[in-house]
């Protein structure tokens, strides 16, 4: 057998390994997929994914006396469920960290949360699919709940703490969207597009919000299929552009809330057969704010996926 052909064969058994599902040969079952979003997260029927997560992020650029500066650690667990070929399921549950300083008239302060944030759940069904040999695109709508897991009534020694420092909102808050994912042998392609309607609790509520998040992951390592290799390397790079409404307290909008924030977020991915190890830091490219709402200096994101 020449080696073309022997290329051809070996290319084709990887085919029906990675699209097959074939369990018992010692190649990836698990893929790719988005760092900085869940909602296009790769499932096939009767797969499980346990994802876990470590967000820190940093928030400064007080144009006021008080000089804020906020710093949360967020650690959402994410488990989703293969219910059939076209039909995903998941949950997200976040543990929260959230801690201000800021200039008082008595000098400089520190309030802070942490405890269970709010949960979110959602499916994912899939409309259209168009599979070929080492290649499929499917598109899926996306309908989901947010749930008031975490506590909205958090106090210190100064009183109740504002809503944003809160580990959860109080309320219950419907949304919807879609995504596209495109995924061959060497690289996948996710676009997702999200709608929050935030219904409020108490007389607050955050501002609606507007989600469009791409990413793209590419295999760097190894640049040719072969049997033995024990995990892909991945470069990502990803986008979330991300519009949010003002808050509303008792009927009356707070100028100092909502706007638009562009991140890009380069990353990278360690996949083997059933694990995920990964990592990314969003920077933002271009804020446009309102009033005095803080601006995010970074988010860091590491991770890992675990498919069962």
């Amino acid at each position: 057998m020449s080696w073309f052909s022997m290329s051809r064969v070996i290319r084709m058994m990887w085919v029906v390994m990675l699209f097959g599902g074939l369990s018992g040969l010692s190649v990836p079952r698990a893929w790719s997929g988005p760092i900085t979003f869940s909602s296009a997260l790769p499932l096939g029927d009767g797969i499980g994914v346990l994802r876990g997560q470590a967000k820190f992020i940093r928030k400064t650029g007080d144009p006021t006396a008080a000089d804020r500066e906020l710093n949360v650690i967020a650690v959402p667990t994410v488990m989703a469920w293969g219910a059939s070929a076209r039909l995903a399921l998941f949950g997200v549950l976040p543990y929260v960290d959230k801690r201000l300083d800021v200039t008082l008239p008595g000098g400089r302060v520190r309030r802070e949360s942490s405890g269970l944030g709010d949960a979110r759940v959602f499916a994912r069904y899939t409309l259209h699919r168009v599979d070929r040999p080492g290649d499929t695109f499917r598109v899926a709508p996306i309908v989901g709940l947010k749930l008031p897991t975490g506590s909205h009534s958090e106090r210190d020694s100064m009183g109740t703490l504002p809503r944003p420092l809160q580990p959860g909102s109080g309320s219950w808050d419907p949304f919807f969207g879609i995504t596209a994912t495109r995924q061959t042998l060497a690289w996948e392609a996710d676009v997702t597009a999200t709608y929050r309607i935030n219904t409020g609790a108490d007389s607050f509520a955050f501002g609606d919000e507007a989600k469009l998040e791409g990413s793209f992951q590419y295999r760097l390592f190894p640049r040719t299929l072969r049997s033995g290799v024990p995990g892909f390397l991945y470069g990502v790079a990803e986008t979330n552009l991300v519009w949010s409404s003002k808050e509303r307290a008792a009927g009356v909008d707070n100028p100092n809330s909502g706007g638009t924030i562009l991140y890009l977020a380069p990353g990278v991915q360690y996949v083997t057969r059933r694990t995920v190890l990964e990592a990314a830091i969003q920077l933002p490219a271009m804020q446009n704010l309102n009033g005095t709402t803080l601006e995010t200096d970074w988010v860091g994101t590491v991770g890992f996926r675990w498919n069962f």
